[in-house]
């Protein structure tokens, strides 16, 4: 089964009922079904009977006997995603994917995960390639608008031996696929596991999926399984990636850089317990952290602290460049840094690196950046020094799906091909969202949860 190679969605069976938000369809909402019998007070009226999926799909979704996945049952799970949420109601989604089935792969992806380091080093010249290297696609944020991201893998080509994907997370949250979306980018990781890189984003967390609708999206679907499944997703955030080394010169992470906590021994006693742990709580103190305090951080954290001696998760996944030289703790999230271009400049000159490509901000959160761009392209060139440049990459257009102003923000999203030999070039790819998205309610208050991350209830993170 292979997908349509424009972006219009899929067209419904002719004989398919249209959902509503509860699951019920009715004569007007499509003229091909009969009208309902008379209603009579002994014969109640039978439940509204779901539509039947194509022929050509393979529905529900089974586990292959041998366990391994193949492309043709990846292009069916888009495919049954895809019609699925245009036809059913979210909570008939086992149905399509039972739970037996997402407990296998979301077992297989969590173990291949949590063996990978901190940042990953991808080399994209490979011996068993006819041509001297992969291409690499660097991907934003996603946050579950699942049609969108069936387009970009369709636009970018599939990933294959020589053409590797790198995600910079945040695949969850706000939008109303958000399990799909992850679910699918894992089954491409199981699939070709050093072809597609998952990092982390901060949306990859209890708070945040608590706040912004992923956990109340699995409650939906899964029913009385909701919770299972939810906690097998929260297992597998803790195991992603946080960053990635492309081709030893680009640098790739969802929020950026990271200060140094560095480990002094005491002057009095030697030894783990007389340790002294200085954490640079004073901003004037703040220095930037290295590679190798990156590779030895615990990122197996649901919420990544914001104080302590575990800081460089949280400042991978919450920071934002600045047009102030130095470092500051970011004080408009409440968490991370901001970092201006002479830290890029040292990072880069450091690693005898040529570029860094983050994500996290989307064009709600650019409207309230003095001095940056926006985000109407899907991209901005932030930071431009003479060892290379900073870009900041967001993936998601028309974002967000659900907004609570008159006028939307109708922005492209984007992603990055690198080319070999030298991938430091940056191509941009700009699309259009998928339109008409199907109608479906939305699982957070949009009208009330503030879109950009910022003023954080940073006590709730501890609880949560």
């Amino acid at each position: 089964m292979t997908l349509h190679t424009d972006s219009a969605p899929s067209p419904r069976p002719p004989d398919s009922a249209t959902a509503t938000a509860n699951g019920a369809t009715t004569p007007e909402e499509n003229p091909a079904l009969p009208p309902p019998p008379p209603s009579s007070s002994s014969s109640p009226l039978p439940p509204p009977s779901l539509p039947s999926p194509p022929e050509e799909l393979r529905v529900p979704i089974w586990w292959p006997e041998d366990g391994k996945l193949s492309r043709d049952w990846i292009e069916n799970l888009m495919s049954c995603f895809d019609w699925s949420s245009r036809n059913i109601p979210p909570s008939e989604f086992p149905s399509v994917l039972p739970v037996q089935v997402f407990d296998s792969l979301i077992l297989i992806a969590s173990k291949m995960l949590h063996k990978e380091p901190n940042c990953v080093t991808i080399d994209p010249f490979r011996p068993e390639l006819d041509a001297s290297a992969a291409t690499v696609v660097v991907v934003g944020d996603v946050h579950g608008q699942l049609h969108d991201l069936l387009f970009l893998l369709r636009d970018a080509g599939y990933p294959s031996q020589d053409r590797i994907f790198v995600f910079n997370g945040d695949y969850v949250d706000r939008g109303a696929w958000g399990l799909e979306t992850f679910l699918l980018l894992l089954a491409w990781k199981v699939f070709m596991p050093h072809n597609i890189y998952l990092l982390r984003g901060n949306h990859e967390s209890k708070y945040c999926t608590s706040v912004y609708g992923f956990e109340k999206e699995v409650m939906v679907k899964y029913g009385d399984k909701g919770k299972h499944v939810y906690r097998k997703c929260l297992g597998c955030f803790e195991g992603l990636p946080l960053a990635s080394i492309i081709a030893g010169c680009v640098y790739t992470a969802h929020g950026g850089l990271f200060r140094s906590v560095t480990v002094t021994p005491s002057k009095r006693l030697k030894g783990k317990k007389n340790r002294k742990i200085n954490v640079n709580p004073d901003s004037k103190n703040l220095s930037l952290g290295s590679l190798e305090e990156l590779c030895k951080a615990r990122r197996s954290v649901l919420d990544p602290p914001w104080e302590g001696s575990n800081l460089i998760p949280g400042d991978v996944l919450w920071s934002d460049p600045s047009k102030s030289p130095g470092l500051a703790p970011n004080k408009e999230r409440g968490i991370g840094l901001l970092w201006g271009p002479d830290c890029t400049e040292e990072f880069l000159k450091k690693y005898q690196l040529k570029l860094i490509i983050r994500s996290h901000e989307g064009p709600d959160a650019r409207e309230k950046r003095d001095g940056f761009d926006g985000m109407a392209e899907g991209y901005t060139i932030d930071h431009i020094v003479d060892s290379g440049k900073l870009v900041t990459l967001f993936s998601a257009p028309d974002y967000p799906q659900f907004q609570a102003t008159e006028e939307r923000y109708n922005n492209k999203g984007a992603y990055v091909v690198l080319e070999p030999p030298n991938f430091d070039n940056p191509i941009f790819h700009g699309f259009s969202a998928v339109t008409p998205r199907p109608k479906v309610n939305p699982y957070y208050d949009y009208e009330e949860v503030i879109d950009s991350d910022e003023e954080l209830d940073l006590a709730s993170m501890v609880t949560a």
